[in-house]
């Protein structure tokens, strides 16, 4: 029975899909993954945001330390210095330095994070103190160091999982990789349900529960995760060895461009502590519903920018690798076009649906996540193209330029965030448009440097495409605001059951109006898409 597992995980653990196949795996493990946050945080705000809003805010801020260190040293730095160097070892068939350098940047991740986690650990206390809750009275801060010392164990179970992930990334195996973020999501919401009420093993309570068994949660869904990223490797071949190769070239070039964008990681993650900061100052609650608006924000941009960026990520490096420079370019607007056409209509719709959105985290709506949710719409459509125009960059193994935009964008962003909430008095709607405009600075910034390295990326073609694919997202917009005012959110509808039908129907009559404008607009992804659904569901027809 343990050898048909074996077979069988190899089986679904080796598959390798093509581009588009890939895309699809990744959305729709996103949106699996995306759709379970939302049941978490309806759990977690149905539990607290009302009833005990400065413990909501304590939980909310323990994880933003865990999270800092983990993006900075590991997350997307690793995943775009890592994956470039890796393949070009495997299409150059030399597997031995591939192993090698695999093992290394295991290593030494793990290393750097478990230092990491136990020094979070030691120095919670001031972190909370002087960070990220300065705003805190002294119960919600001892609270907050408490769940940030059993949360600091994240960074040393992301960093081992995410170089495991990666190396299945850069080989098209999607199907464990695509997983591991749901089983997150499922350890935290085992931990709101079952470890809240307390923990007993055979009439000895061991745990009280409260709001600390949340953070339990978020320990077991680490732990579920790293499993699952280690079946994942199942059939890869990887010889593992307990050792840092620190002659390997791959090692070298690794931890050369690693620096930089995990500096990018970094000052992208200062932003957010110091939102954290300002937030706290403000009232009860407000911490936490301007965490759900930006979780809500990033459900589209992991769904589309970030899905199709990480599909497409491993075509650009081998084209790069392989000096196809024509090819590169040509998949990178295929890229560009295909996150414009599905990312413009749904940040459009979003902002008209928030009321709908928000109301499926919490139960009867929340006007502040909404307005926020409003104020962000901008920056869901350009932090979508922006992890497809980074990689342009990072394709070609150049992570300072997409550094040092970073470092003005953010500067701006955290400018405007303390201007607009300390000078201007607008509260927790100043950090949201301070967001906004510094992703729409920062990414027409990528654009102009991409397109001036990369002279044949954006033709005629290519713009008059974006152009009808404004028009198209302009008539989808009236027709879904057109919809939300015929069925409003009424004081009936605030359970989810209740409201979703009329969220699902208001959604698709404003795709429909977008698939028929972009059709009379002769959008080439828009007859592609229906040729698709015509193949798919009238084929036997």
């Amino acid at each position: 029975m343990a050898n048909g597992f074996k077979k069988v995980t190899e089986r679904f653990a080796s598959t390798k899909l093509s581009i588009k196949m890939a895309a699809l795996v990744l959305s729709g493990s996103t949106l699996i993954s995306a759709l379970l946050g939302l049941f978490r945080d309806r759990l977690l705000n149905g539990y607290y945001l009302d009833t005990y809003p400065t413990g909501i805010d304590a939980y909310t801020a323990a994880f933003t330390i865990p999270d800092f260190m983990f993006f900075i040293l590991v997350s997307g730095a690793l995943s775009v210095t890592f994956i470039p160097v890796f393949n070009q070892r495997l299409v150059a068939g030399n597997k031995k330095s591939a192993w090698e350098l695999s093992s290394s940047i295991l290593n030494l991740m793990a290393i750097v994070t478990l230092v990491a986690s136990v020094l979070i650990i030691i120095f919670a206390e001031p972190l909370v103190r002087y960070v990220v809750g300065p705003g805190f009275d002294e119960a919600t801060r001892a609270l907050a160091v408490s769940m940030m010392r059993v949360i600091a164990v994240n960074p040393f179970l992301f960093a081992i999982s995410t170089v495991l992930a990666s190396m299945q990334q850069a080989v098209g195996r999607f199907v464990f990789y695509a997983l591991a973020p749901a089983i997150y999501n499922i350890g935290i919401i085992i931990g709101t349900v079952f470890f809240t009420s307390g923990i007993n093993i055979f009439g000895w309570q061991i745990f009280e529960g409260g709001i600390m068994g949340v953070a339990l949660g978020v320990v077991l869904g680490s732990v579920m995760q790293f499993v699952v990223s280690v079946i994942g490797i199942i059939g890869m071949g990887f010889d593992y060895q307990f050792k840092i190769f620190w002659k390997n070239l791959g090692v070298r070039t690794v931890l050369k461009l690693l620096p930089a964008r995990s500096m990018d990681q970094g000052i992208d993650y200062v932003n957010g502590i110091v939102e954290i900061n300002l937030a706290s100052h403000m009232a009860s609650g407000t911490v936490r519903a301007y965490q759900q608006a930006l979780t809500l924000h990033m459900m589209p941009i992991n769904l589309i920018g970030v899905a199709i960026s990480t599909a497409f990520f491993p075509k650009l490096t081998e084209s790069v690798g392989e000096g196809k420079e024509a090819a590169f370019e040509k998949d990178l607007r295929l890229a560009l076009r295909m996150i414009v056409w599905i990312a413009l209509p749904v940040s459009v719709m979003f902002y008209f649906m928030r009321g709908y959105i928000v109301n499926f985290i919490k139960n009867g709506g929340d006007v502040l996540i909404a307005g926020i949710l409003g104020a962000l719409i901008v920056s869901i459509f350009c932090r979508s193209i922006f992890h497809i125009a980074s990689r342009g960059f990072y394709a070609h193994q150049d992570t300072k330029t997409p550094f040092k935009i970073s470092i003005f964008a953010i500067g701006l962003n955290i400018l405007l965030a303390i201007l607009f909430t300390m000078v201007f008095k607008m509260g927790a709607y100043g950090l949201a448009y301070g967001q906004s405009i510094g992703a729409a600075i920062e990414i027409a910034i990528l654009l102009f440097i991409l397109g001036h390295r990369n002279k044949r990326l954006f033709n005629p073609e290519f713009w008059g495409a974006i152009v009808r694919m404004t028009v198209a997202a302009a008539i989808a917009g009236v027709v879904t605001y057109i919809f939300t005012r015929l069925m409003p959110l009424e004081a009936s509808d605030q359970s989810f059951f209740a409201s979703f039908p009329k969220f699902i129907i208001i959604g698709c009559v404003g795709a429909l109006g977008y698939v028929v404008a972009g059709f009379a607009l002769q959008l080439g992804e828009t007859k592609s898409a229906i040729v698709w659904i015509k193949q798919r569901l009238f084929k036997k027809v």
